[in-house]
């Protein structure tokens, strides 16, 4: 069967691939991807090429499929797994497999699977390691956003906390704690703000900051303080743009007092040192931003380490718990990430928007990989859509769900946009 693919072949190089996959061996299941989301891992991936710590062969001679967010519908299975999957079964993928021991995921180091592309071959590897997750909902853009709110959840069980005299880590930000979430209205900063508002171990108090008020406004309208009261949290939005000292205006809000936990969604040093200065005793700061720059580094009150048992955590992706928790959750209607998304195109837009990802603004840019159309923000359908029929109905259809995407958006998409 053939496939079309955004290939990587070194270091900026990415191309839309037309090739024959093989034939699935017994231990292999041939899928179908119907959508995708880019992630900023797969831009970092395009400007390191064979340097890049997931990539396990070089790419000029082996080049690999990129995109790691995907959803979409089994084709073939093999004989070993055909008692526990079958053709037509709908699917999400945990891409960090851990696999024996490696850093090899889909997305970053298989010739044959990555989320960028019509069809696919998903390795032995991923059923062996229990990365092969069903998925029931009917929208398949939930389910390629299922990869990104894992992330979220695992940075949450991530945070630890002790007590004095004690050395056992409790793990998870302080229920009914204080929570400062810095530069948190991108993306992975939203899915956080709906995460803690909506998890079991919730805090008492949110603050959310930014310098941009457009984007700290559209996050208050999607994430209303009133939606966190409900819950039993108190959720603020702070500019902190224009404050003189952005640490004494956030302990003021937080009741004079410092943090328990403090996430920081940029990695820039002013951002990670105040967010070291938010640390109350006990405090966890989540570094969350993983930065292109293999040198970054910002200062660390050590004091308040050795003092204050201040705590510096850091991941990676989530595991294939944290997976399965954003399904469920998403499954039952406590988190809606949809929010995350601000842009759609299709296949052929993907390499273009891969390397420029960190000069487009917004959020999630999600992909429908048979379909051949350009990146457009769904705020900009309406302009379009005075020229183009297509993108008139789209906003329509967008209008009526407040400017979100929606699987009335989807359906109407994939059954009308043009096949690449």
């Amino acid at each position: 069967m053939k496939t079309k693919a955004i290939r990587i072949h070194g270091v900026d190089d990415l191309r839309l691939d037309e090739f024959e996959l093989p034939k699935i061996k017994d231990d292999e299941i041939l899928a179908e991807i119907v959508s995708d989301s880019i992630c900023m891992s797969s831009h970092k991936l395009a400007g390191q090429g064979n340097a890049h710590k997931r990539v396990k062969s070089d790419l000029a001679k082996r080049p690999v499929i990129i995109g790691h967010e995907f959803c979409g519908r089994l084709v073939e299975v093999g004989k070993k797994w055909s008692d526990k999957f079958k053709a037509g079964d709908r699917f999400a993928i945990q891409p960090a497999l851990n696999y024996e021991g490696t850093l090899f995921a889909p997305g970053y180091s298989y010739e044959y699977i990555g989320g960028a592309a019509t069809f696919v071959i998903i390795p032995k590897e991923v059923m062996e390691m229990d990365c092969l997750l069903s998925y029931e909902a009917e929208a398949f853009f939930m389910g390629s956003l299922s990869e990104p709110v894992s992330c979220i959840v695992g940075a949450y069980h991530a945070q630890y906390h002790t007590k004095g005299g004690s050395y056992v880590h409790e793990m998870g930000i302080v229920k009914g704690g204080s929570l400062a979430l810095l530069a948190a209205v991108g993306p992975m900063g939203m899915g956080a703000i709906d995460y803690a508002i909506h998890c079991d171990r919730k805090p008492a108090r949110i603050l959310v900051t930014d310098i941009d008020e457009g984007r700290l406004a559209r996050a208050a309208s999607i994430f209303t303080v009133e939606e966190a009261r409900k819950n039993g949290v108190e959720l603020i939005y702070v500019n902190t743009r224009d404050v003189a000292d952005p640490v004494a205006k956030l302990k003021e809000l937080n009741g004079g007092k410092l943090f328990d936990d403090v996430f920081v969604f940029a990695p820039v040093r002013p951002v990670v040192e105040m967010g070291d200065r938010l640390l109350g005793p006990d405090g966890c700061l989540n570094f969350f931003a993983g930065p292109t720059d293999t040198t970054f580094s910002a200062l660390l009150n050590f004091y308040e380490v050795h003092y204050g048992t201040h705590h510096l955590v850091g991941t990676s992706g989530g595991n294939t718990d944290d997976i399965k928790e954003s399904l469920a959750m998403m499954a039952d209607g406590r988190l809606n990430p949809v929010a995350m998304i601000t842009h759609v195109g299709g296949l052929d837009s993907v390499a273009d928007t891969t390397l420029r990802l960190d000069k487009i603004p917004g959020g999630k840019k999600l992909i429908y990989t048979h379909k051949k159309l350009p990146l457009v923000a769904i705020a900009d359908f309406a302009e379009r859509g005075k020229t183009e029929p297509f993108y008139a109905r789209l906003a329509q259809i967008a209008a009526k769900y407040d400017m979100l995407w929606s699987k009335e958006a989807e359906d109407y998409l994939l059954a009308n946009a043009p096949a690449i």
